[in-house]
């Protein structure tokens, strides 16, 4: 790798950290357990497509593994790592077909962290009750995909390649 990839990654991967601590100091987003805006992700994106689906995947891998330990738990490791691995891939491909903004990339990776989430507590819990949260956490994925969308672009577009 060249030295300027590297830098952007661990760049990346050090506005992951800040901002997953800016979230954890946030008390709960409207009181309802498991709803957050996923700050850390406009790095992700970010590193998307600045300089592509692997490099993401490596800074948004170091990011669960280093956010559980510091703000989370070894259990909050496993959802977060189930979430992220399907919003990277369907984020992937849809950056990867060139017909989506980054905001429609983000909203669809909010979404599927979410799907990855309750699919890993309905595996770890062996209940599939969760599924009735589910809706409420496609509608706040949503809202916090545009979010992280919006301001993934602007960083995309304001930081110089």
């Amino acid at each position: 790798m060249k030295a300027k990839k590297i830098t952007t990654m661990a760049l990346a991967t050090a506005l992951c950290m800040v901002l997953s601590f800016v979230e954890s100091q946030i008390p709960a987003f409207v009181a309802i357990p498991g709803v957050k805006v996923g700050l850390a992700n406009i790095a992700v994106i970010f590193a998307m497509y600045r300089l592509g689906w692997k490099e993401a995947a490596v800074v948004s891998l170091i990011r669960v593994l280093l956010v559980s330990l510091l703000f989370g738990s070894f259990a909050s490791m496993f959802y977060s790592l189930a979430g992220a691995v399907l919003s990277l891939v369907g984020m992937g491909i849809l950056k990867k077909t060139g017909k989506f903004t980054e905001i429609i990339v983000s909203v669809a990776g909010g979404i599927l962290h979410n799907i990855g989430q309750i699919v890993m507590a309905g595996i770890l819990l062996g209940t599939d009750v969760l599924r009735y949260y589910l809706p409420l956490l496609l509608i706040s994925g949503t809202i916090a995909g545009v979010v992280v969308g919006v301001a993934s672009a602007i960083l995309i577009r304001r930081v110089p390649e």
